[in-house]
């Protein structure tokens, strides 16, 4: 019979503050206008999907924390939504998602799309970014697609834009291009510190908020340009059955009868599309087999709604 020595039990590493003498933590805000690739780059430095993406603008809604924990720092990406001029409530709810994420960082990564010119909402970031007192990281985006020569001057405008950058640097977060370096640079502004996270902990992201993403996600893919920004994912049921498969009951909102239509699809097509899609991912997130369940209803305004907004978790 093994003799286990009580004392055994105290003497264990502590995974949070047993770290090297020059270890580094921190949070860093990932900000930029929408559809710069913000979550691409965040799943990108952390080598895994914790953060939906689509090739619409103001895909994502709500502050998400992707942890990368390296033997020498442990780093707290906080994505944020796009920072843009809002037209309804929804959308100065996601702003100031955005805008709340930097007084609270050690840091602020500041992503912009190289392959083009600063634009009025790239403006707005770094007015934001000028009146806050953290060191700023420009993440240079999309250098894939973007030829040497409009690289160099598009670079010099956007460096102008916020005066006294930490550091830039030059990314492809689609080919993963600069980012080892980038994170290498962040690492080196942020201050000593301990884990704030386990080591193998990667998002803050609960499950039943990942699984309605997920199915956000394949709605903006899939759907026609009107209709992506009036979806809403509500999860109504989530539960394990006997048999062991996961049962996820959701209800997916749109402001019009008309798009409600091209939701569902002929004869059910575009949801079962939808629905197979989210399936796959859902089921690779949880690592269990899914049974999901769809249901399309229209909620006139929802956008507009305040309480509806607060139901939904955007307030």
């Amino acid at each position: 019979m093994t003799t286990i020595d009580p004392n055994d039990f105290f003497n264990q590493p502590d995974p949070f503050t047993d770290v090297p003498p020059d270890h580094r933590s921190g949070f860093v805000a990932v900000v930029g206008r929408p559809n710069v690739g913000k979550s691409t780059l965040m799943n990108a430095i952390l080598g895994q999907k914790v953060a939906i993406v689509s090739h619409r603008p103001q895909t994502t809604r709500n502050r998400i924390a992707g942890i990368l924990t390296r033997e020498d720092c442990q780093i707290v990406f906080i994505d944020t939504p796009g920072i843009h001029k809002p037209k309804h409530r929804l959308g100065k709810y996601m702003v100031d998602e955005a805008y709340r994420a930097l007084p609270d960082a050690d840091l602020a990564l500041w992503v912009v799309d190289v392959s083009k010119m600063p634009r009025s909402d790239d403006r707005r970031v770094a007015q934001a970014l000028s009146q806050q007192h953290l060191p700023v990281v420009l993440a240079m985006n999309k250098i894939d697609i973007t030829p040497p020569d409009r690289l160099l001057a598009h670079a010099d405008v956007y460096r102008a834009l916020v005066p006294g950058l930490a550091a830039d640097i030059a990314v492809s977060a689609l080919k993963g291009q600069g980012v080892d370096a980038l994170v290498d640079e962040i690492r080196a502004l942020l201050p000593l510190g301990p884990r704030y996270y386990p080591p193998d902990q990667v998002s803050d992201v609960q499950e039943r908020f990942l699984v309605a993403e997920l199915i956000r996600e394949k709605a903006l893919l899939y759907l026609r340009e009107e209709v992506p920004h009036a979806v809403a994912v509500d999860l109504q049921d989530f539960q394990e059955r006997e048999n062991g498969v996961i049962y996820i009951f959701a209800r997916i909102f749109v402001e019009r009868e008309s798009q409600k239509g091209i939701l569902v699809g002929k004869g059910g097509g575009m949801i079962k599309k939808i629905g197979a899609e989210a399936r796959k991912e859902i089921e690779a997130a949880l690592g269990r087999r899914v049974f999901l369940d769809l249901h399309v209803k229209v909620k006139p305004k929802w956008r507009t709604n305040p309480a509806e907004l607060r139901r939904l978790g955007y307030a």
